[in-house]
């Protein structure tokens, strides 16, 4: 279609210049067209498509297929044509903190309940405050979008900030606000953490983004009538419950100890599994720990990165995806129990920790792991209606990421592909309920140099507290 020169704009011109546009604005149908050279869409079929494109209007998908089938029906009032790229659904992480970005490295090679006791708890108590949980957020929202990440599962304080930073990244979200049993620094006793939660859940109750949880932290560092009312409080408002499970042998030994049962089964007696719950890392599982969560469709959030460089153990992914549980990845994270949030890294890790564990190579296939990294986790979480893969009424959280690097040239299969030889930054775009969120690796919704600037003006605060223990 010719258009007028714009320097020599007569009355016809005009009027052909508003013709085109009008033409051009009527005929897009939807808001977005997405396309690039393979797309794993991770639907019911686990459908890989050459030559990929997705229509996507408004916050959801509302086609997916080939680049010809989707231009032929569809026009866009905005393109992306990625080329030689991989579309895929955006990254589900199931587990992490994310504000103790901040805290990145404090306390690497202790266990874990030295790294709590001696470095985390003092450093927290020092420091969190509802300024630090906005600036460490911001710092991980950042490095999750960077690397693919749409949809991530928080455990910590002050939570409501969480989920204003989330909306403000764009970033799906399950956040749990943190109850403990003891002081910390948004609640001076477990009754002040759930009046806390509760306003929270309030707050964000039918946000588009956020889903707001109750996270009471552990078995170990709640009472038994702190766990119920956590349990209750959750089920009341109808929202999820977020925990810490079976992570150490200690814990795992301390309450077989005092209770005489593992602490899947003892929170199981205490009714913690009477609706919807994600559990944490789950080590120390047995086969009847796996066949109550199964029973009670608990999700589970694997963490290999944090339970490798903790020396926790290794989780029973295998059994526990064979008994039917839903099994996430998370980084859990990163003041020292893994360092980072790349759950592309969690991907290569999970696969090899069960291979080697087993002794077997086939222990758990590459598309299984995909699988985890995306409708699993979203399965795990209670958003697999919503997210977790590309198809006709999913909200559109989608990643896109180049193929051009030596390590991904050439390749035969996409699922070992993304496994065994991608990485975060590979990723190049981002799309989260429908809103371009990351552009040729430069993010949208937040301020990168900003946020840099102050983690490393927070870095000074922390490390001062540490040296003086004010």
């Amino acid at each position: 279609m010719r258009i007028c020169c714009p320097t020599r704009l007569t009355t016809k011109c005009f009027v052909s210049f508003l013709f085109a546009v009008t033409t051009l604005a009527g005929a897009a149908n939807v808001d977005w067209i997405l396309t690039a050279r393979i797309a794993v869409t991770m639907d019911a079929r686990r459908r890989v498509i050459e030559d990929a494109a997705v229509a996507v209007r408004g916050d959801r998908i509302l086609a997916v297929g080939t680049r010809a089938a989707i231009d032929k029906e569809h026009r866009a009032a905005q393109r992306l044509d990625a080329g030689n790229a991989l579309l895929a659904p955006g990254l589900v992480n199931t587990h992490t903190h994310a504000a103790m970005s901040l805290f990145r490295g404090i306390a690497d090679d202790v266990r874990l309940q030295e790294w709590l006791e001696k470095f985390i708890f003092p450093a927290e108590s020092r420091n969190v405050s509802p300024e630090f949980v906005r600036w460490g957020t911001r710092l991980a929202c950042l490095e999750m979008l960077l690397s693919g990440t749409t949809t991530f599962t928080d455990m910590y304080y002050f939570e409501e900030v969480v989920g204003e930073v989330a909306r403000e990244a764009g970033m799906r979200g399950v956040l749990g606000q943190t109850v403990i049993g003891f002081p910390v620094a948004d609640a001076k006793t477990p009754a002040e953490g759930l009046a806390r939660a509760e306003r929270f859940l309030k707050q964000f109750d039918g946000d588009p983004l956020v889903t707001p949880a109750v996270a009471p932290h552990a078995i170990y560092t709640n009472s038994d009538a702190t766990l119920g009312a956590a349990r209750a409080l959750a089920n009341r408002h109808r929202k999820p419950l977020l925990i810490h499970l079976s992570e150490t042998k200690k814990e795992n030994d301390d309450v077989r100890r005092a209770r005489g049962v593992s602490p899947a089964r003892a929170l199981d007696a205490l009714g913690l599994w009477n609706g919807r719950a994600v559990a944490a890392h789950g080590v120390w599982l047995d086969d009847t720990d796996i066949e109550i969560l199964a029973a009670r469709g608990v999700g589970v959030a694997h963490c290999p990165a944090s339970n490798m460089k903790l020396a926790s153990g290794i989780a029973p992914v295998v059994k526990l995806l064979k008994a039917g549980v839903a099994v996430g990845l998370g980084p859990d994270g990163p003041a020292g129990s893994n360092n980072d949030f790349d759950l592309w890294e969690e991907m290569d890790l999970a696969g090899k920790l069960a291979k080697v564990h087993s002794g077997d190579p086939a222990a758990l296939t590459s598309r299984q792991i995909v699988e985890m990294a995306t409708i699993g986790g979203a399965r795990a979480l209670g958003l697999d209606g919503e997210t977790g893969s590309i198809e006709p009424g999913k909200r559109a959280d989608i990643l896109i990421a180049a193929l051009d690097h030596p390590r991904t040239t050439p390749f035969y299969d996409v699922y070992s592909l993304m496994v065994w030889a991608m990485k975060g930054s590979d990723v190049r775009h981002v799309m989260v309920n429908g809103k371009l969120v990351v552009r040729d690796r430069k993010p949208l919704t937040l301020d990168s140099a900003a946020i840099l600037k102050k983690a490393l003006e927070y870095r000074g605060s922390v490390a001062a507290s540490l040296r003086t223990g004010r």
